[in-house]
């Protein structure tokens, strides 16, 4: 499917529509796709870059402070595995049925169709999958190692920041890569919750699907040139994202 569609997005309309294998190349797809003045592909690649971030850097150090708490503060054994399970189930529920309240909401406070709303919902869609990928990195973290920084006189902060957390960099990064992904690929949620000056790049590939035309070629070119962030992070950080889904598995 992939190259298929890279294939459509070189060819011209009339090529698309006869379904030619064999055709002249053309960059007019990407050229219309960056330079048309109907189309704010280049805006929506920003809007898509800023959410991603931002919502990245909030689940990381959100969801990094939990799982350190719930992997070496002593809770109550019954509250840790409540925590664990609510969050397990929280991800287990589509976002759509979420779409409705949230609109309701951001729309009352004032935040609707704006950054903020959609970089809020896609923190909250992504922190139970990092809290319970970096608890299984602190608990492989060795306990004596902190005891020891303790006895060196570290509060339970610096100990966090100083020890635990730079040992627990492969996790962070794994982690990382996969909120940042799945918020840049991420539809329906920011269908709903944004407007046309802060589409993200999902949005504004379906917006080429319009009333009476659908840009075939435009869309194509826009879909290859939104995998390219997410092939780049996947590429430098899958050894990191296959050893996160993995640990704690092998003993």
């Amino acid at each position: 499917p992939f190259l298929w569609i890279a294939l459509q997005s070189f060819k011209y309309e009339i090529e698309i529509l006869k379904g030619s294998w064999i055709f002249p190349p053309t960059l007019f797809n990407y050229a219309d796709v960056f330079y048309s003045r109907r189309s704010d592909f280049p805006a929506n690649i920003l809007n898509s870059l800023i959410i991603a971030s931002a919502s990245t850097v909030l689940v990381l150090l959100v969801g990094a402070l939990a799982a350190y708490s719930l992997s070496r503060l002593r809770w109550n054994r019954w509250i840790e595995k409540g925590v664990l399970g609510s969050l397990l189930i929280f991800n287990l529920i589509p976002p759509l049925p979420l779409v409705g309240p949230w609109y309701l909401l951001f729309r009352e406070i004032g935040l609707y169709e704006s950054l903020v709303s959609v970089i809020l919902t896609h923190t909250t869609l992504h922190l139970p999958m990092t809290i319970w990928m970096m608890m299984a990195y602190f608990n492989e973290v060795p306990r004596e190692i902190e005891d020891a920084a303790r006895v060196d006189g570290c509060r339970n902060i610096d100990t966090f920041w100083r020890i635990a957390l730079p040992l627990a960099r492969p996790g962070l990064i794994a982690a990382g890569v996969l909120a940042f992904v799945f918020s840049w690929n991420e539809f329906s949620v920011a269908l709903n919750l944004t407007g046309r000056e802060t589409a993200t790049v999902p949005v504004a590939i379906a917006r080429f699907a319009q009333q009476y035309e659908i840009q075939y070629g435009q869309m194509a070119a826009a879909s290859i040139l939104s995998t390219i962030p997410a092939m780049l992070l996947m590429f430098f950080g899958q050894r990191f994202v296959v050893q996160g889904l993995t640990m704690g598995a092998v003993k």
